[in-house]
């Protein structure tokens, strides 16, 4: 059988909610003497007396009165609306530890992404595939294979990691998902990198060096025209400008320089003819391709000069 629901106790005392002390108190005692059991004369009246008795007491006392006026009855298992709200309370924050020692974040995921030299300095858009992985706990079970697009920006440098947020395993108990770390790295290239510079190495010939030549360089743009003055000597750097690396992308964007280090190849076998060709230059020169007291042969003096 259902419990019959208290009565206010404001209206079972016949007072206001802003009633005073004193109001309370005049009520309450006027109510007693009418109900009370040694002169009662209806059958309800002991009932009435202890609702009455149960209002004033809690009405008269300031605090209890406060929690009434807040929460509302105390039930008859002695708990209370405020009782119930603080055990909703507790029940509330103990379900946030629990999630909270339940919650994981989830795992970051690595790949390495290989690119060209030519793609590493112009930038380009790369998709990678990253297969299906699933996570115990988590909410959406299982993330499912996927291809990602990624932007890599002009000038890059090898080693470079770029960063995508949620793009990893999956988080548990409703915690964050991990990221994905893409590292870039550069594939090897004849040409190599000296900041926002590029360099390489160009072999040329003595008569090359002695007469002055146009030599095919290949560049990251693809191959141009390059002169070389006569008289070059070997380890000397060429500068063909705006052909290294791009400071941002975009065709309008500086770039830095190509550099080409000049080396001079020196022959190990001459011919008859040759050397006959290179001691009539020492002839030509004033010096002896034969040699003799304190001078070395010409041919030495070549392959010194070469050598350094």
């Amino acid at each position: 059988m259902a419990k019959s629901r208290k009565r206010d106790y404001y209206a079972v005392l016949g007072v206001a909610r802003d009633a005073s002390e004193a109001e309370i108190k005049r009520a309450f005692r006027e109510l007693a003497r009418k109900h009370h059991p040694d002169v009662a004369t209806k059958s309800d009246d002991g009932e009435r007396f202890r609702e009455i008795n149960e209002a004033y007491t809690c009405l008269s006392d300031k605090d209890a009165r406060a929690r009434y006026d807040r929460w509302g009855h105390v039930d008859d298992d002695g708990t209370g609306g405020l009782s119930a709200v603080m055990d909703a309370a507790t029940e509330l924050i103990n379900d946030v530890l629990r999630r909270r020692k339940t919650k994981q974040k989830g795992a970051d995921v690595r790949y390495t992404l290989e690119i060209s030299f030519e793609e590493a300095a112009f930038g380009c858009e790369k998709t990678i595939a990253l297969p299906a992985t699933a996570t115990s706990g988590a909410p959406k079970g299982a993330r499912a294979a996927r291809e990602l697009v990624i932007v890599v920006g002009a000038g890059t440098k090898d080693g470079t990691v770029k960063t995508l947020r949620g793009e990893g395993e999956l988080g548990k108990g409703g915690a964050a998902d991990g990221d994905l770390h893409v590292a870039i790295r550069v594939a090897e290239h004849a040409l190599r990198r000296d900041g926002l510079d590029v360099r390489s190495s160009a072999e040329i010939s003595f008569s090359q060096a002695a007469l002055g030549a146009v030599l095919d360089i290949q560049t990251l743009d693809g191959p141009v025209k390059m002169r070389i003055p006569p008289g070059t000597q070997p380890g000397r750097v060429f500068r063909i400008r705006g052909k290294g690396i791009p400071q941002a992308s975009g065709k309008s964007a500086p770039r830095g320089d190509h550099l080409v280090e000049v080396a001079v190849v020196v022959p190990t076998e001459l011919t008859p003819r040759q050397r006959e060709l290179i001691e009539e230059l020492g002839q030509t020169t004033g010096e002896d391709p034969r040699g003799g007291p304190g001078r070395r042969r010409l041919i030495d003096r070549v392959r010194s000069l070469l050598d350094e």
